[in-house]
């Protein structure tokens, strides 16, 4: 098997997932703004955001062990990955609790929601692109 080729379709699958995430981040980011204005428009980018960072490096994780086929193997990695993701939206979601004063919760969730809710509906319709 060719994993050039396989290389090739894992980083088109999570590229596909990233701009399906951005795109829900930039609508939902949208809406906040013409409704409840500015803080809650950069609240969604936050929410959003975390996600998207989160998801990059995991896939980066997992793109490590690409040509590993044991079913162990990518079991440990898959659990890696959800791990520092999980870690690295916490952390990045604390970090703007912290410094974001004018931070509009609801708004957050929203963002946060958006860009989940999409990456798993980007994996189900790999096959197409927006």
């Amino acid at each position: 098997m060719n994993t050039t080729n396989n290389g090739l379709a894992t980083n088109n699958m999570v590229s596909n997932m990233m701009r399906w995430q951005m795109s829900a981040t930039a609508v939902v980011a949208v809406l906040a703004l013409l409704l409840s204005g500015m803080h809650a428009f950069f609240s969604v980018l936050a929410g959003g955001l975390s996600v998207l960072v989160g998801a990059y490096i995991a896939s980066r994780i997992l793109a490590r062990n690409e040509g590993n086929q044991e079913p162990s193997s990518v079991l440990v990695n898959l659990l890696k990955a959800e791990a520092v993701k999980i870690v690295v939206i916490a952390t990045l979601l604390f970090v703007v609790f912290k410094v974001y004063a004018q931070l509009v919760p609801f708004a957050l969730i929203a963002g946060l929601a958006a860009a989940a809710i999409f990456s798993g509906a980007a994996l189900a319709k790999t096959d197409k692109s927006i």
